[in-house]
């Protein structure tokens, strides 16, 4: 059994979900991931020993994405989600398992992004944040969406995922 690590925090005032829901509802979208050999037998965890993740969110508005875009990223527009994968983006040299614990990174949100995209396709704002941080947690696990094949892939495990909790999500 995996043990989790999660941190959660809110600076954006607007929009106050609950955080210790968001922390279950990611540790269930890592176990029903991993629970799924086409992502376990890929991701950058599968040949390392251990026996907790862990990883931060930051919910925030879009103007703290854009100054972290913009000094990260050198991307000087704001962003719904952005994904720092430690874990994934290092070499295997850089690497490392301390205490049996895999720090994954951080996934960053723009909350004001999220309910904007929600508005949009006429869906709950809960649901398009669970849909983003079901994104977050991808990438986190060394997906990326730079082909459409790859595209194609991540978007059918985030609804996947989704679907296992109950939530239909058809907005792409």
């Amino acid at each position: 059994m995996i043990n989790y690590n999660l941190y959660a925090e809110n600076i954006y005032n607007s929009w106050k979900p609950n955080l210790d829901n968001i922390i279950d509802i990611a540790q269930k979208i890592c176990e029903f991931y991993l629970s799924c050999p086409e992502i376990k037998s890929r991701c950058c965890i599968k040949d390392y020993n251990y026996n907790t993740l862990a990883f931060d969110f930051l919910f925030c508005d879009s103007k703290k994405t854009h100054e972290i875009n913009k000094e990260y990223r050198n991307k000087d527009y704001p962003a719904d989600i952005i994904t720092f994968a430690v874990f994934a983006d290092s070499t295997k040299e850089e690497r490392f398992v301390l205490d049996f614990e895999i720090n994954l990174g951080e996934i960053i949100i723009g909350l004001d992004k999220i309910n904007e995209e929600a508005n949009k396709k006429e869906i709950s704002k809960e649901t398009e944040l669970i849909f983003m941080i079901s994104h977050g947690i991808l990438h986190l696990l060394g997906f990326d969406h730079q082909t459409e094949e790859e595209f194609d892939f991540v978007i059918t495990y985030q609804k996947k995922a989704l679907g296992n909790m109950g939530i239909t999500y058809d907005k792409i």
